[in-house]
């Protein structure tokens, strides 16, 4: 019996090679190679992805140069998905033929969002193919009855075979398809196990083609690993138009929708839902919605006003400082880079005098998110020194700033829209860099009390 061949691929960007190797020379990761065999079968398709036989418009266009001011395309428009923070975070829609990759963790509604895009597309933009690996025809009917999801256009296919996953899409030739998810999905043509790197691979690469030749949408939702990352090999996401990550706590209500990845559109721009009995609902005020409950006389609590894209959002960050037992003092953070945190606590010990290398300091952003802004290095700091003295701040103040590592603080970018939206809900002083507050753009408002500009933590922490 013939032994059969196999190659080994990095997990992280697709190398290929014929022998394992320890770190990958196309990425430079470590212990990513899987093996997996080499031998395709023959599926009789052709060089577009579709089934043997097919002939539609996909073989009448072979490969040709065209001049670019003889490309024709309908500027500006784009199909809106019934969603506004999602047409948000995509650029202000969906474009039609594009693949877009959407991920996130088990259970944070991957699979909620797209049947309730899905349900509204049906009923006002087109035919939607709803193909489900996971879960059979009966079970995705009732999770529709529950986010009362409906369209006659809405086409529901409980199928693992990309062969007759194709099939349906040349027969139906609907506008929109969703595979959930692509490492349930089996190509005939590769004989390793569905999950694989050549699977998601060379799945992904046939429904680009059915996106591109056919102008069919085509939305992929994928699994993510335990370290967070995107399942599959890395050159995925360099395959699909949009990569859309789903994140939060899957505990918590509150979810962020952020685009990793957009040819047509914007990456900074995120969406806000909160997770209900009834679906996914969009959250039109973020800013509220973070600082709901927050307590107005307790110490180690300071808010920051963050830019997420075009869209600035008032944050909540805690601070919880104790004497440690321990020879090594613990560092703990939640939603904030730990390194960063480090980084201020030194500079607070040798710029401010904050003998802190005997405590353990717990850091961490109200409601599950993520933020990575330098511009909350002067409210972490005013946490830090309210808790460390049991001092609480005032309730009304906002605190923007980033800090250098000579204490200095130093100007951030969008100023004028930070502190209209600390304005807005009613905050009355604003800390901030000196180098923004001669800013001639702003400008004192009748309901601002107090507005400081900061210039070095030295001075302003006494």
């Amino acid at each position: 019996m013939a032994k059969t061949k196999s190659v080994f691929f990095c997990t992280q960007c697709g190398y290929e090679s014929s022998g394992w190797l320890g770190k990958c020379p196309g990425c430079g990761e470590w212990n990513t190679f899987v093996e997996e065999p080499a031998e395709r079968k023959n599926a009789g398709g052709n060089s577009f992805g579709f089934s043997a036989g097919f002939t539609g418009s996909a073989d009448a266009r072979a490969a040709k140069p065209v001049r670019i001011d003889d490309i024709a395309y309908e500027k500006g428009v784009r199909d809106s998905s019934g969603i506004g923070e999602l047409d948000r975070v995509m650029g202000g829609g969906i474009v039609r033929g594009s693949l877009v990759l959407v991920a996130g963790d088990p259970g944070i509604g991957k699979s909620t969002l797209m049947l309730m895009i899905s349900g509204y597309l049906a009923q006002n933009s087109g035919t939607v193919l709803y193909v489900s690996g996971e879960e059979s025809e009966s079970q995705i009917k009732m999770r529709a009855e529950r986010l009362d999801v409906r369209g006659e256009q809405l086409y529901i296919y409980s199928e693992t075979s990309v062969d007759s996953i194709v099939t349906q899409i040349e027969a139906l030739k609907p506008a929109y398809v969703v595979l959930d998810s692509v490492q349930t999905l089996e190509d005939s043509s590769v004989t390793s196990a569905p999950g694989s790197v050549s699977q998601v691979r060379e799945i992904t690469g046939r429904f680009l083609r059915i996106a591109k030749v056919l102008n069919i949408t085509v939305f992929i939702v994928g699994h993510v690993t335990k370290e967070g990352s995107i399942a599959g090999p890395r050159v995925l996401e360099h395959m699909v138009d949009t990569v859309l990550y789903f994140e939060g706590e899957r505990h918590l209500s509150y979810r962020i929708l952020r685009a990793v990845k957009n040819r047509f559109g914007s990456t900074n721009e995120i969406g806000v839902f909160e997770m209900r009995e009834n679906g996914l609902a969009e959250v039109e005020n973020p800013s509220s919605a973070m600082l709901e409950g927050r307590p107005e006389d307790a110490s180690g609590s300071a808010v920051t006003a963050a830019m997420e894209g075009t869209r600035p959002m008032m944050l909540e960050l805690q601070a919880l400082i104790s004497k440690s037992s321990l020879n090594i003092p613990r560092r703990m953070c939640a939603g904030l880079d730990y390194n960063r945190v480090s980084l201020l606590i030194a500079v607070l010990e040798k710029r401010a005098g904050y003998r802190l290398s005997d405590c353990d300091a717990f850091i961490n952003v109200v409601g599950g998110i993520k933020l990575n802004e330098p511009a909350a290095d002067l409210a972490i700091c005013a946490a830090i020194m309210s808790a460390f003295r049991g001092i609480a701040l005032p309730a009304r103040a906002v605190f923007i700033g980033e800090l250098g590592l000579t204490g200095e603080v130093r100007a951030v970018s969008h100023i004028d829209k930070r502190v209209g939206e600390a304005l807005r809900l009613g905050f009355d002083r604003i800390y901030l860099p000196a180098g923004n507050r001669k800013n001639a753009s702003l400008k004192d408002s009748g309901n601002l009390i107090f507005l400081e500009g900061v210039r070095d933590i030295d001075c302003w922490g006494d």
